[in-house]
C-alpha cells in the first residue's frame, strides 16, 4: 500500500509533509513530558530506561512484521547509535543542567540544521545552497526571539554557562554527524530495524553511563513509574520514540539529514505553546514574531531544492 501511495509525486509529497508535521508536533511536546519524567528521576538514567522501553515496542514491531533485523554495516550501525542517542543525550543533558534552558535551546535547535547540512555536505549526503542558509539564518533569528525571555543571567554566571553551551554544541554535532552515518543504513533496512538496533544500543550505553555518575534511589523509581513521571515516560516512548523517531529515520531516508531536521524550527513552537496553555507560561509580541520567523523559515526550505532542467 505504502510503495502504490509513494508512487503518485504529488500523493507522496504530501504525505512526508504530514510525517513531518506530526513528527514535529510529538516532539514539541515531549519537551513537558520530558520535564515531568526528569522532575522525577536523574536525566541520563530517564534517558536509557525511555530508550530500553523504545526498543522493546520497535522489537515487538519488527517480530509482528517479520521485519529483518540483520545488517552487512554492523560497525556503522553501532557508531550511528552512540552518535545519536548516547553522545547527543549525555553531552546535551549535562550541557542544560548547568546553562539556561531556554539559550541551551537556542544553540542547540539553532545548529541542528547548520550542523546537519554541513556534515552532510562533507559527507556528500547534503548541497549547501543560498536558500539553506537564509532559511538557517531566518530560523536562528527566529529562535532567539522566541526564547528571549527563557535565557536566564547567562552573563553572571559566568565559565559554568560556556562550558554547559560547549557541552551542547557537542551534543547537536554528535546528533547530526549520526544522523548523516544512518543514512545508508535506512537505505539497506527498514526504518523501524533502525529504530530498534539504535534504541537498544543507545538505551544500554545511556544506563552505564547513569550508573557510573547518577544517583538512582528507590523513591526516584517509585517517582518515576508513578502519577506524573510515568504519564511523562510514557509520551516520551510512545510518542518521542516510537512515533516520532521511527517517522524521522523514514524521513531521514526520503527527505535527508537537513530538511528531516527542520523540526527545530517547528517543534519549539508547539512547546513554547503548550507552555503558555498548560503551565501558563508568558508570551509576548516579540516571541510571536519568532514563532512566525520560525515557520517561515521551515516553509522556505521544505519543498525540495529545483532542479533546472539541461
Amino acid at each position: 500500500m505504502m510503495n502504490a501511495i509513494e508512487g503518485r509525486p504529488g500523493t507522496a509529497q504530501l504525505l512526508r509533509f504530514l510525517a513531518f508535521l506530526a513528527m514535529a508536533i510529538v516532539w514539541g511536546l515531549t519537551w513537558i513530558s520530558a520535564k515531568w519524567a526528569t522532575d522525577a528521576a536523574p536525566p541520563v538514567f530517564v534517558a536509557g530506561i525511555r530508550l530500553v522501553l523504545a526498543s522493546l515496542f520497535f522489537g515487538a514491531w519488527c517480530l509482528l512484521a517479520r521485519v529483518r533485523l540483520a545488517t552487512g554495516q554492523a560497525s556503522r550501525l553501532v557508531v550511528a547509535s552512540l552518535l545519536v542517542n548516547t553522545g547527543c543525550y549525555s553531552f546535551l543533558f549535562w550541557g542544560v543542567a548547568h546553562s539556561p534552558t531556554g539559550l541551551a535551546a537556542i544553540v542547540n535547535l539553532s545548529l541542528i540544521p547548520v550542523l546537519s547540512m554541513l556534515v552532510g555536505a562533507l559527507y556528500g549526503e547534503e548541497t549547501i545552497s543560498a536558500r539553506r542558509i537564509a532559511a538557517v539564518a531566518l530560523g536562528a533569528v527566529g529562535l532567539v526571539l522566541l526564547f528571549s525571555t527563557r535565557t536566564g543571567d547567562a552573563a553572571r554566571e559566568g565559565t559554568q554557562v560556556g562550558l554547559g553551551l560547549a557541552a551542547v554544541v557537542v551534543a547537536t554535532l554528535s546528533y547530526a554527524w549520526g544522523a548523516i552515518v544512518s543514512k545508508p543504513l535506512v537505505r539497506e533496512m527498514p526504518p523501524v530495524a533502525v529504530a530498534f538496533w539504535q534504541t537498544l544500543i543507545g538505551g544500554i550505553s545511556l544506563l552505564a553511563i547513569s550508573l557510573a555518575a547518577e544517583r538512582v534511589g528507590a523513591g526516584a523509581l517509585a517517582a518515576l513509574f508513578s502519577g506524573r513521571g510515568l504519564a511523562g515516560l510514557g509520551f516520551l516512548v510512545l510518542g518521542g520514540s516510537l512515533v516520532g523517531f521511527s517517522v524521522y529515520l523514514w524521513l531521514l531516508r526520503e527527505w535527508g539529514a537537513f530538511r528531516a531536521g527542520l523540526y527545530a524550527f517547528v517543534s519549539p513552537v508547539i512547546a513554547v505553546a503548550v507552555g503558555v496553555i498548560w503551565a501558563g507560561e508568558s508570551f509576548g509580541l516579540w516571541e510571536g514574531v519568532g514563532m512566525a520567523i520560525m515557520l517561515a523559515a521551515t516553509a522556505l526550505v521544505v519543498q525540495p531544492d529545483k532542479v533546472s532542467a539541461s
